[in-house]
């Protein structure tokens, strides 16, 4: 009774209350080949201590992303968070409001995520950013969402070069919306035409930059063309540290900028939370989904923050809300503005800076391993690598031999025949010599 509380008479009150006849009937709009229809193989009943020995076995065949050579990226990157990012976030400061509802009680909360909005807009050359998404690919479907309330269009234009997983949050999200979504072939050299998909009826482009296959994309032209049409350039990113030496989506004509903020501050931790990035035109500030916090003065004159502005449905009519969003990413946002605070523009520029000369090193030691090739021409800390054979295959045999190399594209792209044999590799300031030394013997011997 502890984890299953309701009797059968409470679930038969609970059926009649929504009118239905049956579990079966609750459940009738779900699809019949999607459905479980036997009890997975799972013991019936465990006591606590057992449970949590059987869960310690597994979780010791992971392998920890600090014990060895660690080379993945695509989304998800390994960066060096000082040790008092942690110790700052959890200050009673940061720790005791609950809500920035309540102003009177919230002002630690609220003025860092009012330095949280001024950081993102800076780095992404913007005019205003809100206080944070759920993550780079929730943000990027709000993007198209809100390009197309801008525009009064429904058509979405996305690269070849967006990352997988966000391309189907978009295209999810806009099945729904009633949306039409033209998605660019998987594009590997970051050698599309993107530029004969915009007409009239495109509502926004979305180019990811860096690419999901590291290639750098000068956003200028494709802003131009979309512009001329009436069009929003929406540019993405996954990976945060490559504003800090890239020029800005926002110098080169973007406008909505949106993407992950994971590698500043915040760990991998198995793939969240996260925390998503999102800035756009002054111009366009009613239509941004999420929230934003203020600056402002109280009855004495005191300096004090406030919500300012907060377009859901909690809030104003449901027709002419931004979004469903009612939260953002707290604890991530105040990790991301502590690690950028204490790095400031000078440490977060050398940081960037070493992470673009270690991936340089690593493709040029993995180009000497006979049989590869590095497709990516112009890159920052991420490069696709062409191997010969089957990259799963591949990428198991290096983990084997203790190196962890990247991510076979086969995995974002299941099913793409002529994708098998590449793999994404990154690379930060965590890697060293003797990492690349090791990673390039590894493939050397595996190839072999």
């Amino acid at each position: 009774m502890r984890y299953l509380p309701l009797t059968p008479d409470d679930r038969t009150d609970m059926l009649r209350r929504v009118g239905a006849s049956s579990i079966d009937a609750l459940f009738a709009d779900i699809p019949a080949k999607v459905r479980q229809t036997e009890l997975p193989d799972l013991p019936r009943a465990k006591g606590e201590m057992e449970v949590e020995r059987i869960l310690g076995r597994m979780a010791g065949r992971n392998v920890s992303a600090s014990s060895v050579p660690f080379f993945v990226g695509a989304g998800a990157y390994k960066h060096h968070v000082p040790a008092s990012v942690d110790h700052l976030i959890q200050r009673s400061e940061f720790l005791t409001s609950y809500t920035p509802y309540q102003p009177e009680i919230a002002q630690g909360t609220l003025q860092y995520l009012y330095e949280f909005q001024t950081q993102v807009a800076l780095l992404t050359g913007m005019e205003v950013a809100n206080a944070s998404m759920y993550d780079g690919s929730t943000g990027t479907g709000e993007a198209v969402l809100m390009a197309h309330r801008v525009t009064k269009r429904r058509k979405a234009v996305l690269s070849g070069g967006l990352h997988p997983h966000y391309r189907d949050v978009v295209e999810t999200l806009g099945r729904f919306a009633g949306d039409s979504i033209k998605a660019m072939p998987a594009d590997v050299r970051g050698e599309e035409d993107i530029l004969g998909q915009i007409d009239d009826e495109t509502s926004c482009v979305v180019v990811q930059s860096p690419d999901v296959y590291g290639n750098l994309r000068d956003l200028r032209p494709i802003a131009e063309k979309a512009h001329a049409h009436g069009a929003l350039l929406v540019t993405v990113f996954t990976e945060a540290m490559s504003l800090g030496l890239v020029e800005s989506p926002g110098a080169q004509g973007a406008d909505i900028v949106v993407g992950e903020g994971q590698s500043i501050g915040n760990p991998l931790t198995f793939g969240g939370p996260y925390v998503g990035l999102f800035a756009t035109r002054e111009k366009f500030i009613r239509q941004m989904p999420g929230r934003l916090c203020g600056e402002t003065v109280d009855a004495e004159g005191k300096r004090g923050y406030v919500l300012t502005l907060s377009t859901r449905e909690q809030h104003i009519r449901r027709d002419k809300a931004t979004s469903n969003i009612c939260t953002n990413s707290g604890l991530c946002c105040l990790a991301f503005t502590i690690h950028l605070s204490l790095l400031g523009e000078k440490g977060l520029r050398r940081t960037a800076e070493t992470c673009h000369a270690n991936a340089v090193l690593l493709a040029d030691a993995l180009e000497q391993v006979p049989g590869v090739e590095v497709l990516t021409e112009a890159f920052f800390n991420e490069f696709t690598l062409k191997v010969p054979g089957n990259a799963a295959e591949v990428i198991e045999k290096l983990a084997e031999k203790g190196v962890l190399g990247g991510v076979p594209v086969s995995r974002l792209e299941p099913g793409r025949p002529e994708l098998e044999n590449l793999i994404l590799v990154a690379s930060t300031e965590i890697n060293t010599d003797d990492d690349r030394a090791a990673y390039a013997a590894a493939l050397k011997e595996v190839l072999a």
